[in-house]
C-alpha cells in the first residue's frame, strides 16, 4: 500500500475518507488523521449513501481512544464533487464505482470490514486497523507526528 507522494495544491495535503454510509470507517479515519496530523492536513469524510447518525459502537471504540466523534461534531455527510476536487488524495473504503474519479488525484481503496451492525468488541479491530493505516498515510504524505 506505498503511496507515491504527492505535492499539496495549497499549504497543506488534503485529503477525503469515502465510505458508503460515512458513520463508520471514514469517520474513524477522519478523527484519527486529525488527532495524529493536526494542523499540518486538512481532512474531510463523506459518504455515497450517508446513514443518519454515526454507528453508535463505533462512537464509544473511538471513545476507548479518547477521541470522541460527538464533541468533534462528526455526522455523516453526502460526497459531493466539490470535496473530491478539492483534496489531495481520496481514500475510499467500500463504495466502489460509486465514488467519482478525477485525474491528477491520488486514489487508494482501504478494503476493511464494515462495522454496520456490529458490536463494539467487533469494531475495535476495525478501529486498530483503520489507525494503523492512517498513521503510515501520514509518513507518506512526509507529516511527522508527535
Amino acid at each position: 500500500m506505498e503511496m507515491e507522494r504527492i505535492p499539496a495544491a495549497g499549504d497543506k495535503p488534503e485529503v477525503l475518507f469515502v465510505c458508503v454510509h460515512n458513520a463508520g470507517r471514514s469517520q474513524m479515519a477522519a478523527a484519527f488523521l486529525m488527532h495524529h496530523g493536526g494542523d499540518d492536513v486538512v481532512v474531510r469524510s463523506a459518504g455515497t449513501a450517508p446513514a443518519d447518525d454515526i454507528n453508535v459502537a463505533v462512537v464509544e471504540a473511538m471513545l476507548e481512544c479518547d477521541l470522541d466523534l460527538r464533541a468533534m461534531r462528526a455526522r455523516p455527510k453526502r460526497l459531493d464533487d466539490a470535496a473530491v476536487r478539492s483534496s489531495d488524495v481520496v481514500i475510499t473504503m467500500g463504495c466502489g464505482d460509486e465514488c467519482p474519479f478525477y485525474p491528477g488525484k491520488q486514489y487508494l481503496d482501504w478494503a476493511l470490514d464494515d462495522p454496520a451492525g456490529q458490536g463494539v468488541d467487533a469494531v475495535r479491530p476495525i478501529r486498530d486497523e483503520v489507525e494503523r493505516r492512517v498513521l503510515a498515510l501520514l509518513v507518506d504524505l512526509g507529516i511527522t507526528t508527535g
